[in-house]
């Protein structure tokens, strides 16, 4: 498998909506070319940023061929396809037109806890579900239940088609025993923003990012310059963008993003419930970082 189409930036795009809850397609179209433009590897479609929890199956669809009609194949493209329930998950799979995709990120299941068996015997599922490259994704945050680094390794040495985990534990240790142990061919990406430099540093791929819906370019470049062992470069970039990190999170993804884009005129900053829109506050703030940064590194084509 082409390994490399999943090294990098990629970007967990938002889903751009209008003021009444429709999907606002053209926003959709102008964030896919300013990523592009930005220099994103690839793509991520319909991640959590996306709000895939209130999109129905349907919208999912007409989000990513949308996407993949602006890109025209420049780059990769990745779709979200996940869930507690492993049966209805193997029958989206089955369900989407995934003809322009190039892999699954599918995140573990939530809620159910399931146990370290439980979590492979999904996988397993998965993986015999598809041919495509499935991108497995760890986010105790939001699932309550962590991978262990040992199924992990299990996972990527079982399954061909299982090519790479975006960690987002927050465990270095746990992170670097991936690292150490896994198969050469499978590949430890971030799902962490604010330590992708730390876990490049020690051997990553890359990082799926929330950050790169408004930074591109700048994400990139530290990304790429860390890749290539230019740690100054990379420690610029990171420390440069850093301070908007926590901003971003602090009243919940992605209404903070959200707000970051629509500073930059590229799509609002209109979410659908349960999420609403960061305080007064925290949007000045997160207006201003955005600002400072594009003063300090202005976009480059």
């Amino acid at each position: 498998m082409q390994l490399n189409k999943f090294k990098g930036l990629g970007v967990a795009m938002v889903t751009p909506f209008q003021e009444n809850g429709d999907i606002d397609f053209p926003a959709l179209e102008k964030l896919t070319e300013f990523l592009i433009k930005g220099k994103t590897d690839y793509l991520v479609v319909q991640g959590t940023t996306g709000e895939s929890p209130v999109l129905s199956h349907e919208e999912k669809q007409q989000v990513l061929d949308t996407v993949c009609k602006v890109n025209n194949a420049r780059i990769p493209v990745v779709f979200g396809i996940g869930g507690n329930n492993t049966a209805s998950v193997v029958s989206d799979i089955l369900s989407y037109d995934l003809t322009k995709v190039d892999g699954i990120l599918s995140a573990s299941p939530y809620y159910n806890k399931p146990t370290q068996n439980g979590i492979y015997a999904h996988y397993e599922a998965i993986a015999g579900a598809t041919n495509l490259p499935i991108i497995v994704y760890n986010v105790p945050g939001r699932t309550s239940s962590n991978i262990l680094a040992e199924t992990t390794i299990r996972l990527a040495t079982d399954f061909a088609n299982i090519v790479a985990v975006k960690e987002a534990s927050g465990n270095m240790e746990q992170i670097m025993e991936i690292i150490q142990n896994k198969p050469k061919d499978f590949l430890v990406i971030s799902g962490d923003d604010a330590i992708t430099l730390p876990i490049l540093a020690c051997g990553g791929d890359g990082v799926i990012s929330v950050v790169g819906n408004a930074f591109p370019h700048q994400f990139s470049t530290m990304v790429h310059a860390a890749m290539t062992d230019d740690m100054a470069k990379a420690r610029e970039y990171h420390y440069g963008v850093l301070p908007i990190v926590a901003p971003l999170f602090k009243e919940g993804n992605p209404g903070g993003i959200k707000e970051a884009l629509a500073e930059l005129d590229v799509t609002k900053n209109h979410l659908r419930l349960p999420l609403v829109n960061v305080s007064n506050e925290l949007r000045n703030e997160i207006q201003a970082l955005t600002r400072n940064i594009y003063k300090r590194f202005p976009y480059q084509n």
